[in-house]
């Protein structure tokens, strides 16, 4: 046990130190007005001027543009990998059901999978269509964020940066060299990285069984960086090739965090207020630690299905109860999706903690950019309601927060928290929904609701004991990313536009209310956890909840 506590306290101390250093060479490389060689043959190729300056709108309909081609270009990989290089197991082209989720979930930065990497993806979709995708999917979250920034903290101008020049830059100077890095360390570790044949081996029991190969770690490394945790064999980084030792397994758990927490000291440099980056990283933070401490008790507790202590059904014995606990946490906190234990398997109390993270917004470090920008909704809704408690004109930063700022922050809170609940009413009321739960009662219910939860929150992760793969739950759950993706990223873009325009006062004024300490970090904790928790606590009551008490008694699902 103490040694258990001596991990966790070295993975919390990492990043708490990184998060900021990080941070700051992402300031660096977006307030840089160097520009190399490289990057300027880009924009000469591409045709785009980068000094040009972006109103929201047009910021809005170059980003849709250039994840509607990307998703348009990794349907057509998926569809014609038969036809495609890289191919060694002759995979057939996925069905258009599958193919239409898959490459919206890679778009969305979700990177849900309704199927097993190994067995339905050849090195080309994996290495090529899916990479690329995890790439600028988690730029494009950056770029989201950035704007955002800037035009909170502009002076009265409606320019809110150019989305083409912040994708380059986030991708070339951010996610690409410090993708190699770990990919590097990764392979160094014993994650595979090739391209060879499928091996043939004789199983223990005389079988004949086919191991697949590839390039992993380059794909594990921008999965776990960019937030997007798809997996490259089908367990994920339960699978020894992807995560094959203790070193592995801690170095990819932090790099899960690593952007998102740096996001919010980026925010903080561009806005001028570190003070105010401190009070939500540390709400991120408490809410992170709580999470770990309640699932990592939750599935030590006694089990009253085997008489013994421990949940450890779906769990590597390699990493053990702890690792499986933070990964979980860190996982569905920060829009990752990726696993290295089963979901399904925890027990009622520990499964329900990672779907409540979604449920919450993934606002608890959240996707890269993604997070820190869902994040802001609430810091304006708070700021908001404690202005309208004191009598007071709400203002943020020096700007006045009106209705279309409360209007937007709304509707981008509550978009996906109505895609969850009503899907998943839709889903539980119809035969296509049923037909394919591997679990009754309450835990099928909770197989429904993770799933469009993890849809929606763009997060990936899965309760597997829902056979995905239907054409649907392939069209459902698409959608469901979609709303989830684009239904915050134009609010927020709007948002950026509205506030761009205002006057920033530099003089805090009766108006202003402070977001700098100990009162603020109290009050957005309350209305993340009234707004997003309370939101979800009846259809938590009959799943998850009412799974608990019925384990008590020695029943199961």
């Amino acid at each position: 046990m103490a040694t258990d506590w001596i991990q966790l306290s070295i993975f919390l101390f990492s990043i708490v130190i990184f998060s900021p250093l990080v941070g700051a060479y992402l300031y660096q490389v977006f307030d840089s007005s160097t520009t190399f060689k490289i990057e300027a043959g880009l924009y000469k190729i591409c045709g785009i001027d980068p000094q040009k300056n972006m109103e929201w709108k047009e910021y809005a309909a170059s980003l849709l543009f250039f994840n509607l081609f990307g998703f348009l270009v990794l349907f057509g990989i998926l569809i014609f990998q038969n036809i495609l290089p890289l191919n060694p197991g002759n995979l057939q082209g996925l069905n258009p059901f599958l193919a239409f989720n898959t490459a919206i979930s890679f778009t969305t930065n979700t990177n849900w999978q309704a199927y097993s990497g190994e067995a339905a993806l050849s090195y080309f979709s994996q290495f090529i269509g899916l990479t690329t995708q995890n790439f600028v999917s988690a730029s494009t979250g950056l770029c989201v964020l950035l704007a955002l920034a800037r035009g909170l903290s502009s002076h009265s101008n409606p320019g809110i940066g150019n989305f083409w020049r912040d994708l380059i830059r986030g991708t070339l100077y951010v996610l690409i060299p410090l993708s190699l890095i770990l990919a590097l360390t990764l392979a160094g570790s014993g994650v595979i990285q090739n391209f060879s044949n499928y091996v043939t081996a004789i199983t223990l029991e005389g079988e004949t069984q086919i191991i697949p190969m590839g390039p992993a770690a380059a794909q594990i490394a921008i999965k776990q960086l960019g937030t997007n945790g798809g997996g490259f064999f089908g367990v994920n980084s339960a699978h020894p090739f992807e995560n094959p030792t203790p070193i592995s397994n801690f170095i990819q758990m932090f790099s899960i965090l690593l952007l998102p927490g740096a996001c919010v000291f980026l925010y903080g440099r561009i806005i001028g207020n570190m003070k105010h980056a401190w009070v939500i990283f540390s709400v991120m933070f408490t809410v992170f630690c709580f999470g770990v401490i309640s699932v990592w008790i939750a599935e030590s507790s006694f089990n009253p299905i085997s008489g013994t202590f421990g949940f450890w059904e779906g769990k590597e014995t390699r990493f053990g109860i702890l690792n499986s606990a933070v990964w979980e946490v860190a996982t569905t906190v920060a829009s990752n999706g990726s696993v290295n234990s089963m979901h399904d398997s925890f027990s009622p109390i520990g499964g329900m903690i990672g779907m409540l993270n979604i449920q919450l917004g993934e606002v608890i470090f959240g996707g890269v950019g993604a997070g820190m920008y869902g994040m802001v909704l609430f810091i304006l809704l708070t700021v908001f309601l404690s202005g309208i408690m004191v009598g007071r004109s709400p203002e943020y930063l020096g700007k006045k927060i009106e209705k279309r700022e409360i209007q937007m922050s709304l509707l981008g809170i509550l978009l996906p928290s109505t895609v969850i609940l009503l899907f998943t009413a839709v889903a539980s009321g119809l035969p296509q929904g049923l037909s394919s739960l591997g679990n009754r009662g309450p835990h099928g219910l909770s197989e429904i609701l993770y799933a469009f939860s993890s849809g929606a929150g763009n997060n990936g992760s899965a309760f597997a004991g829902l056979g995905a793969d239907t054409p649907f739950y392939n069209s459902m759950l698409g959608i469901a990313m979609l709303i989830g993706r684009f239904g915050v990223i134009l609010p927020i873009l709007a948002i950026s536009g509205s506030a761009a325009v205002k006057k920033r006062s530099e003089i805090v004024s009766e108006g202003s209310f402070s977001t700098e300490g100990g009162t603020f970090f109290i009050l957005l904790l309350s209305v993340i956890i009234i707004v997003g928790a309370l939101t979800f606590f009846p259809a938590l009551t009959i799943g998850p909840i009412l799974e608990h008490f019925l384990m008590l008694q020695g029943r199961t699902f």
